[in-house]
């Protein structure tokens, strides 16, 4: 008896991992700079140089470190991570992270010596 419980336990593990996977097989995340903020709704440009919107709701985890934040503080320019599945060229953000402060560029030195 335990033998054919321990199978048909088995066999349905088996068959669900595929069910289990195709679940997420539509998340996308994107990671680049907010380019319009419009409530809860983010446009982001990638890497690739085009925009997609991020949606967010009550449920999307905006974070920056370890320190969850409000939707409120993320503006034009700031660079973030959003993942969530995806539908018609936009995300439903799951989470969004938000990076570090840019760090300002080094002017470039003068009176540098030549050889």
């Amino acid at each position: 008896m335990n033998r054919k419980l321990f199978i048909v336990a088995a066999v349905a593990a088996v068959l669900m991992v595929p069910a289990v996977s195709r679940a997420h097989d539509n998340d996308k995340t994107v990671m680049g700079n907010i380019t319009k903020v419009d409530g809860m709704n983010l446009m982001v440009k990638g890497a690739d140089g085009k925009e997609i919107m991020v949606m967010m709701d009550a449920k999307t985890k905006i974070t920056q470190g370890a320190k969850k934040i409000d939707a409120k503080t993320l503006k034009v320019g700031d660079r973030v991570v959003a993942a969530g599945p995806e539908a018609q060229g936009m995300i439903s953000a799951e989470t969004v992270k938000l990076g570090a402060a840019a760090v300002a560029k080094a002017a470039p030195k003068t009176g540098a010596k030549t050889q």
